[in-house]
């Protein structure tokens, strides 16, 4: 299809109108059109417009090569082509433009036939296809257009033409099938000589190799190498001609020379320009082809393993033809060479030595061409190209000049004379160096094997020449080659020591002498008056080289200071400082110089590691003085960088000036130069930035007398040059030209980076950045475009770095990295912050009231936000996602990263989701495309992705949800939980499988849409929870517990978070332990330690992987954690039907159960899933009792609610068995899985039903009778599936309810309670009290007092004693509700123990300390809440123990006579307020069930004494007790009640309530008291007690007038016995209220029944207090009910009281109605109750007959002492009117 097409343009004349726009289009026309109009903007506008316009020519030239390239051009087409090539003109230098290359070369493809001599495959088919071959008419046309004697405008160009034809003809000549174009390929060498005479190869050097693109393209290069070759191998007469003419010329030129005659005009220099021109060509390939191998025939077998030749293995194969020929050209012309072609020679040799084999060939054919020669250089047999006369002319030349080494002193030393050496021959030394240069750089065996040859020692006759008067450009060649035998470190590490020796540079200067001498002299004086510094460049390259190989750090030991400092000192002072300021010839020569020199110094940086040693002051013995030792060379220059040094200075003013260079966009001389010098500064500021922080420790650990200052300030600095501050701005603007320069961009971007850590420089910054608008929107469109770079690529291998392409586009994109970890560091500083600049918001008004908009609109410019959602958005709509997330993890890694930051920051949150949401559907698009999944390494970075897309969105949810934009939360709620499967959107012609599939079965009635995974679900599943750990060290040389504790030193905590082990460093340590090692046998030893050191390496860096995949998995389960339970909880709840809830519930839970329960999880994300089990279970147990409450699915067949019981069962056992996984360790992630236990277990908890008459009229058979409800249904089913884990659970259990974490142990309490509350057989129980562990809790009690007391205290230290507390005895409280539990309680010595603590006796004063925010409670409340709890234990006990009624009683009583002292003080509490009538109410009622005479029976033997002491105490109680009544029944009562309304307004009526039960709770104990002691004081009793005084005056009630009641009850006297006419008071009250309570609660029983039909007036009557105008009717019904419902079981407990109040009160009187028969006993065994009583007719005949029947009615008096007659008619009087409204 393609080639149809592009057949078809070709057909349609496509050539002719490229070759018409090529010449129509011209950059100075377009660009005057565009001024005229207005288009051109700035200087990179300008530079943009002027590269578009270039490359669209390029273009269109480019296509055409590319299609000459593979196809044939027809005749029409390529006469055309040359006749576009005949108009064609050279630049300036001469050279073709990249245009006219890519068509010169188009032509030169389509005259190829190279491939007939070839073989290839498809050769037959070309054949077929080739004009050449087939159209006799296109041979015809083009042969003659060639020969056409009509000048082109360029000859040379011309000339080339004529020689690819030639060459092409020659080629047809030889083949077969061509006989019929004979006439034609007659005329090659005609064709051949006029291109020689239009100066073919000089135009190929000069004009094609001297265009810049020309190397840049693989297929020019290989075009013109076989253009070359098929010169040399198909013409070799021509060849040969030339050599003849060649060597004629040599011996016209040696004649002339001879006679002094001028030289003959008709020389001509074919040969020397063929060479020069094949030396050029080669000596370039930045392909790495080595072409130039098609030179070199092997002789010797190559069985060399370093060689690897076109031709390896095939030792005895014969090499083609071609190559034989062009082997011999290059050996023949070496034969007898004459002097004209000599340098010509050496240069095409050096390009042919370019390459690893070429060089090796190279120098053999050099050594082989030598042979042993006497002095006499003209000896015959040997070769003037040899190594051997190389090196016997420089020995000569150098013994020549060193026979009068004039003395440095002298003055002519300065104008030296040129002794003994005519320029031809200088020039042919520099050649034969650069060839020698050449050799030893590419072949390591070459430059090992010319150094140690005992005749030649080329270093030391190189060294000595360099110490003679000879021309500097000689010099800087001798140094150029010594710093190619520098690369190898055996070479460097003598070289050094030879450079300190002959005093190159001068380091010690000689006693007397009055000036410096060597290389600082030729610089000052030669090379600056000739205003040329080849020399200087020559030694900073060679001190480069030998850098870069070793350092000796003592360099010159014994006649100085040893160390490199001197040679730092004349780099620094002598070249780099002073380089702006001298006159250089050649203006690119001053950037040459900086480069070169620059490059030292950051190699020096580079290399440099502080250590403490540099900062301590050594000195060193020379010569009998003590003289201070030279420190590193790297510390001397982190000493000028962060100092206000001149160096410093001279680094930001070069970065400056090559800013501003490049702002202009023009080319000017030394461009790369400059750029190269940019770059070393930007990293020398860059490594001074990172070593900083070591530097400026260790140099204060020190405490050495040095000055610095942090770098970054020293960048605040005002800059001379433009007086402003911009030295940062300058570095920020690199970013701008990260187009054209990717490096300096790369180093700006990580400058920035280090100082954006420092907070105190990021408001200046800011400042600096928008002071100038024009400066700061290039810093903008820089950051901008260094992010939008399409040419960024993240590299995974390291191997490909020869690749400059890749290289380049690995540093864009580490720039990209840079540049948003700027941005994510800057974001957590306070604003105005670089990343809210850069990112588009405002930084001069509030951040949150940015308004963010797309670019270009209301002139919002494009910012890096723009730019970071472009990178993201990229691919989302189509299927496969997100482009950035799979090609560059790391990078999608970070944008998501900076997207959170920017949604959780609470300035930018707003309008960031804002901008998201409307003008992007930002997270939608993204979180459809979840998961991602990538393999391998890359897993890591897809885990971080999601980590950060679900927080986002858990942010956004909260966010819509809270602004009620409910179809926003709608949409990205069921994207993430629906299971059925919903159409995308997909891009245009993309309609995927799915759809296609489900409309043939929607069309053939087929249901079949199967439902999908919920995408919640499917994240979790892209979770690995099995983690590959490393396996442990295997060690032979060292010893394990060391390398460990040396890679725990090792390790640091990195940006991410992530604690990491430094590789680098632990290298550096174990090399050092390696390299420490003496002896022998370490030596012998050493490459097996190297292995095992690399092992370790290994091992560490695995390590390192698995710690960043665990913290990515542990991020990831976190944010996933955080998106469900803000789904869960934030969320309307109407999004997510009830039912759907529980079985999203279920799957999520189930899901979580089974990746934590399989056996190769990671211990380290379970604490993360048990947080998540345990916010779901809470989800799961609200949602089905707020379902029950609704009352829908409780009759559902399926189970308990939408949920199925068997899926309950399911999680239940994966929780259970989540706990037993656990094991030992893991106890506070248990306290979560024990918080889920407790909510499970909750959901088959029945909801109790609210008091009323209708509940409580059910008897006790209908309960009993009453099928099983699904609660207890399931509550069985739940005790059955924990009662299967048997006693393993149990001991987990309890061993956490004993001991461990206080949370834990709360919640394990909790749990065991909970559990005993359904244990109906007590397994558990038994377990508890069998198992010790019971023993244990009580026993703990005593060890808490000191805790307990503690928390007493005004300011208390921690709350947590308190709850355990509070928890240990909900615990005990439950088991002593079993009569057995009650019994093993006080057999464990309970109450024993609460006896010893004395917590209890330290009742705070008042409630003075009281936590203003009430979060804290006061001392008193702390108080209570120890108090409290333990009192109500004991009613417990006492109700539980009926059989060991007594025992307990009396343990109980002990506590009390303990503790009377505080008892009694509360029962005399002046305060009565809630609590202090809590308290009362509990004491009361265990003082009525202990406090009886006869509980001290019981106590054991006892004596006499104590037993005294007892019965005062206890009679003490029963006073306080009835005083206690006086108080409450009388005017106390109203006056706490009004005291209640007035503390709390708000809800008065509630709080009234409250206290009224409560008093009337201490009233019924305190009568119940009164009863049971005076059944106990009966006829028949040894004691009698007086409890009222015979008295019958009421106090005032409510309804007389009189509300003080101080004269019948003084408040103070309590020792006065209150009267019987109190009693009365009571029972009369008591019934009023219950009659009251009785009615109302009839009442809201009646509106509760008919809620439905309340008119809205009634309705607004029940809710009175609620905010009733808001809402609506459904709500209002809602609250109404709950209200009656509250108020109905509110009004029971009342009404029991006031029942049980005045039944006791009516007790009180003891009616006796003695049975026929039988006497009344004691205990009242035979007493009619009062209820008996009450529930008979008071008149009328049955009431007669019981009477007669009794005999007289008796009052039994109440002080058996006093008798107060009552008559029958009073008596029954009173029982009337109390219990007549109950007939």
């Amino acid at each position: 299809l393609t080639t149809r097409f592009t057949d078809e343009l070709m057909s349609q004349g496509l050539t002719k109108r490229i070759l018409i726009l090529v010449s129509e289009i011209n950059v100075t026309r377009e660009f005057e059109r565009l001024q005229k109009e207005r288009g051109l903007g700035n200087e990179k506008h300008r530079k943009e417009v002027s590269d578009l316009i270039r490359e669209c020519r390029q273009a269109l030239a480019d296509s055409l090569f590319s299609w000459t390239c593979q196809s044939p051009m027809t005749k029409e087409d390529t006469l055309a082509l040359i006749g576009h090539l005949e108009t064609v003109t050279a630049q300036a230098d001469g050279s073709l433009d990249s245009v006219n290359l890519a068509l010169v070369m188009a032509l030169l493809y389509c005259l190829d036939v190279s491939f007939i001599e070839q073989g290839t495959e498809d050769r037959e088919d070309l054949l077929q296809a080739l004009p050449l071959l087939t159209e006799r008419q296109y041979v015809s046309a083009v042969h003659s257009r060639l020969m056409d004697g009509q000048p082109w405008k360029l000859p040379g160009l011309q000339a080339v033409c004529r020689l690819a034809w030639a060459l092409s003809l020659r080629v047809l000549s030889q083949d077969i099938s061509s006989l019929t174009l004979v006439e034609f390929t007659e005329a090659d060498e005609a064709l051949a000589d006029q291109a020689l005479l239009g100066d073919v190869f000089l135009f190929m050097k000069e004009g094609m190799l001297g265009c810049e693109s020309f190397a840049q393209e693989e297929f020019f290069i290989r075009r013109l190498h076989s253009l070359i070759t098929d010169f040399l191998a198909l013409m070799p007469m021509k060849v040969k001609q030339l050599r003849n003419r060649a060597d004629e010329d040599a011996r016209l030129v040696h004649m002339s020379l001879q006679m002094d005659s001028e030289l003959p005009s008709s020389l001509r220099k074919d040969l020397d320009h063929l060479m020069t021109l094949i030396g050029e060509f080669y000596s370039k390939d930045p392909f790495g082809l080595e072409l130039g191998l098609e030179f070199w025939c092997p002789t010797e077998s190559l069985q060399h393993t370093s060689l690897q030749g076109s031709y390896l293995g095939m030792a005895l194969q014969r090499p083609p033809h071609k190559q034989v020929v062009l082997s011999k050209f290059v050996r023949q012309m070496g034969d007898l060479l004459p002097s004209t072609l000599y340098i010509s020679y050496l240069r095409m040799l050096k390009g042919l030595a370019n390459g690893p084999q070429c060089a090796h060939y190279c120098f053999s054919l050099l050594k082989t061409n030598g042979a042993t020669h006497s002095d006499n250089i003209q000896g015959v047999s040997g070769s003037p190209v040899s190594w051997e006369h190389f090196f016997h002319s420089l020995m000569l030349y150098h013994e020549n000049l060193r026979r009068d080494l004039p003395n440095p002193d002298a003055a002519q030393y300065r104008h030296p004379p040129l002794r003994g050496i005519t320029q031809r021959e200088l020039e042919g030394l520099t050649s034969f160096l650069q060839l020698l240069t050449t050799i030893i750089t590419w072949s390591e065996n070459a430059r090992l094997a010319l150094c140690e040859h005992p005749q030649w020692t080329p270093v030391v006759v190189m060294l000595g020449l360099l110490q003679c008067s000879v021309p500097p450009v000689l010099k800087a060649e001798l140094l150029h080659c010594l710093a190619a035998f520098g690369k190898s470190p055996e070479v460097a590490a003598s070289l050094w020591q030879s450079l300190e020796y002959t005093q190159i540079l001068q380091t010690v200067r000689a006693p007397g002498q009055r000036q410096a001498a060597g290389i600082e002299v030729e610089l000052n004086e030669i090379e600056s008056s000739c205003e040329e510094y080849p020399l200087t460049r020559g030694f900073c390259h060679l001190i480069s080289t030998l850098v870069e190989s070793s350092l000796p750090v003592n360099l010159g030991a014994g006649l100085r200071a040893p160390g490199f400092q001197p040679y730092l000192n004349f780099l620094r002072d002598s070249v780099y400082l002073p380089f702006p300021t001298r006159a250089y010839r050649r203006p690119a020569e001053k950037w040459e110089v900086a480069d070169s020199v620059l490059e030292v110094f950051h190699k020096l940086l580079r290399d440099y590691e502080p250590q403490p040693s540099d900062f301590v002051q050594e000195v060193v013995e020379l010569q009998g003085e003590q003289v201070p030792a030279h420190k590193p060379p790297g510390h001397s220059i982190m000493f000028h960088l962060l100092n206000d040094s001149p160096m410093l200075a001279l680094c930001l003013s070069l970065l400056e000036e090559g800013v501003r260079q490049l702002d202009t966009y023009a080319p000017f001389p030394g461009k790369k130069h400059l750029e190269s010098a940019v770059l070393h500064c930007l990293c020398l500021l860059d490594l001074a930035l990172e070593k900083e922080v070591v530097f400026m420790d260790l140099l204060r650990e020190s405490q050495a007398s040095l000055l610095v200052s942090p770098l970054e300030q020293l960048l605040q600095g005002v800059s001379p040059q433009t007086r402003r501050a911009d030295h940062i701005v300058n570095i920020a603007r690199y970013l701008y030209h990260s187009s054209s320069n990717p490096e300096a961009a790369f180093q700006s971007a990580k400058i920035l980076r280090r100082i954006a850590n420092y907070p105190n420089i990021q408001i200046r910054l800011v400042g600096d950045f928008t002071h100038d608008q024009t400066v700061s929107d290039k810093l903008m469109a820089g950051f901008v475009e260094c992010l939008d770079n399409e040419e960024a690529e993240e590299g995974t291998e390291k191997g490909d770095e020869s690749e400059s392409q890749k290289k380049v586009a690995r540093t864009r994109h580490e720039t990209q990295i840079h540049i948003l970890n700027l941005l994510i560091t800057s974001l957590e500083l306070k604003t105005p912050n670089l990343a809210l600049y850069l990112l588009g918001y405002e930084v001069k008004k509030p951040v949150s009231s940015t308004n963010l908009q797309d670019p270009g609109v209301l002139g919002c410019p494009r910012s890096c936000l723009h730019a970071i959602l472009s990178l993201l958005q990229r691919g989302t709509e189509k299927r496969s996602g997100p482009v950035l997330t799979q090609q560059a993890p790391h990078l999608a890694e970070l944008c998501y990263q900076v997207i959170y930051q920017l949604c959780a920051c609470p300035d930018t949150s707003g309008p960031t989701m804002r901008y998201l949401r409307t003008s992007q559907d930002f997270l939608f698009s993204h979180l459809q495309h979840l998961p991602f999944i990538l393999s391998g390494e890359l897993r890591i970075a897809a885990l971080s992705q999601m980590s950060w897309l679900m927080k986002t969105a858990a942010i956004e949810l909260r966010v819509t949800s809270l602004n009620r934009q409910r179809s926003h939360t709608q949409r990205l709620i069921s994207l993430l939980l629906d299971d059925q499967p919903h159409t995308q959107h997909t891009a245009d012609g993309e309609s995927g499988m799915e759809e296609e599939t489900r409309s043939v079965s929607g069309f053939l009635h087929f249901d079949t849409v199967s439902k999908v995974r919920r995408k919640l679900l499917s994240v979790l599943d892209a979770i690995e929870f099995s983690q590959d750990m490393p396996e442990l060290l295997q060690l032979d040389f060292f010893e394990r517990t060391q390398i460990e504790q040396v890679i725990s030193n090792c390790e640091h905590v990195n940006e991410q978070g992530h604690t990491v082990c430094n590789v680098k460093l632990l290298h550096r340590v174990l090399v050092a332990e390696v390299n420490a090692l003496q002896g022998m046998a370490a030596i012998g030893q050493r490459p097996l330690l190297m292995e095992e050191v690399n092992s370790i390496l290994q091992q560490v860096v695995e390590r390192n992987r698995v710690r960043r995949s665990l913290s990515a998995k542990r991020h990831a389960l976190q944010s996933w954690r955080s998106l469900v339970e803000t789904l869960l909880t934030a969320c309307p709840a109407d999004l997510i039907p009830a039912d759907d809830r529980q079985l999203i519930i279920r799957d999520l839970l189930l899901d979580l159960h089974d990746k934590v329960l399989s056996e190769d999880a990671a211990g380290e994300l379970m604490p993360i899933v048990a947080g998540a089990v345990f916010t779901l279970t809470a989800h799961l147990s609200q949602s089905v009792l707020s379902e029950q409450q609704q009352g829908v699915g409780l009759e559902a067949s399926s189970g308990f609610a939408s949920i199925a019981n068997s899926a309950l069962h399911l999680i239940l056992r994966k929780l259970l068995d989540f706990i037993l996984c656990t094991g030992g360790g893991y106890q506070r992630l248990r306290a979560h899985l024990y918080g889920s236990l407790l909510y499970y277990l909750q959901i088959a908890q029945k909801p109790e039903e609210p008091d009323t008459l209708q509940t409580a009229g059910k008897a006790m058979w209908e309960r009993l009778t009453a099928p099983e409800d699904g609660f207890s249904k399931l509550q069985r089913e739940n005790l059955a599936i924990i009662e299967s884990y048997g006693k393993a659970l149990m001991e987990v259990v309890c061993r956490d309810a004993c001991d461990g974490h206080e949370i834990s142990r709360m919640l394990a309490l909790a749990v065991l309670d909970r559990i005993l509350s359904i244990d109906r057989q007590n397994q558990w129980l038994v377990y508890v009290c069998n198992s010790g562990y019971l023993r244990s809790l009580v026993e703990s009690l005593r060890q808490d007092d000191g805790a307990l007391q503690s928390l007493l205290t005004p300011q208390p230290p921690l709350l947590k004693p308190l709850y355990i507390y509070e928890s240990k005895m909900a615990l005990l409280t439950r088991v002593a509700k079993t009569g057995q539990g009650a019994v093993e309680l006080l057999r464990c010595g309970l109450v024993a123990q609460l006896i010893e603590c004395q917590v209890f006796d330290m009742v705070p004063d008042s409630d003075a300390h009281r936590d203003p925010s009430g979060f804290i409670p006061s001392p008193l409340d702390r108080y209570r809440q120890i108090l409290l709890p333990t009192l109500r234990l004991f009613q417990v006990i006492l109700t539980s123990t009926s059989i060991n009624h007594q025992q307990g009683a009396a343990q109980v009583l002990q506590w009390l006579i303990v503790h009377a002292d505080t008892i009694q003080s509360l029962l005399r509490c002046q305060e009565l307020s809630m609590g202090a009538l809590q308290e009362l109410s509990l004491l009361t009622g265990i003082i009525s069930k202990t406090a009886l005479p006869g509980a001290l029976e019981m106590g054991g033997e006892v004596n006499s004494a104590a037993l005294m002491e007892f019965q005062g105490h206890i009679n003490r109680f029963q006073r306080l007790c009835l005083s206690l009544l006086g108080r409450l029944a009388g005017s106390e009562r109203e006056r706490l009640l009004k005291q209640a309304e007035i503390s709390a307004p708000g809800d008065s009526a509630e709080r009234r309530e409250e206290m009224e039960v409560a008093m009337q709770q201490v009233c019924a104990n305190i009568m119940e008291y009164c009863q049971t002691l005076l059944l106990q004081s009966s006829a028949q009793a040894q004691f009698s007690i007086c409890l009222f005084s015979p008295s019958g005056s009421e106090p005032a009630g409510r309804d007389g007038g009189r509300t003080d009641l101080s004269s019948t009850l003084p408040s103070m006297a309590y020792s006065r016995v209150p009267s019987l006419g109190l009693v009365l008071y009571l029972l009369k009250n008591s019934a009023a209220d219950f009659f009251r309570f009785h009615q109302s609660h009839r009442q809201s029983l009646g509106k509760l029944q008919s809620l439905d039909q309340l008119p809205p007036e009634e309705l607004k009557e029940v809710t009175i207090n609620q905010f009733i105008n808001v809402l609506r009717l459904t709500v209002k019904v809602r609250l109404a009910k709950s209200l009656l419902v509250k108020h109905s079981s509110f009004c029971a407990p009342y009404w029991l009281h006031y029942a049980s109040s005045s039944v006791l009160t009516t007790d009180l009187f003891s009616v006796v109605v003695p049975r026929p028969g039988v006497g009344p006993r004691r205990g009242g065994e035979n007493l009619i109750s009062p209820e008996e009583l009450a529930g008979q007719e008071t008149t009328g005949p049955a009431y007669q007959q019981q009477s007669q029947a009794a005999g007289p009615l008796l009052l039994y008096p109440l002080a058996l002492g006093d008798t107060v007659v009552v008559t029958e008619l009073t008596a029954l009087n009173i029982i009337d009117s109390v219990f007549g409204g109950l007939k």
